[in-house]
């Protein structure tokens, strides 16, 4: 029976130090890329938002359905 703990060789350590730093590149780039989606959602929000004309507040003035009357008997 051998007492001597067992190691890592040295030509093991650098592949996992790899694989490690491939999985932090690829959460560091899913991380922007989240960020960028919800950046360019809020932006483009603000810029419709921005670009209403008077005709918009009233654009759905006149469409009533049916099930608006009877309603609360």
């Amino acid at each position: 029976m051998c007492v001597e703990p067992e190691s890592a060789t040295p030509a093991e350590e650098p592949k996992d130090k790899n694989a490690l730093r491939m999985i932090g590149w690829f959460s560091m780039g899913m991380a922007v890329a989240t960020v960028g989606i919800y950046l360019g959602f809020e932006m483009r929000s603000r810029y419709k938002f921005k670009r209403r004309t008077p005709y918009d507040f009233y654009a759905n003035a006149g469409s009533q359905t049916a099930n608006e009357f009877g309603v609360g008997i």
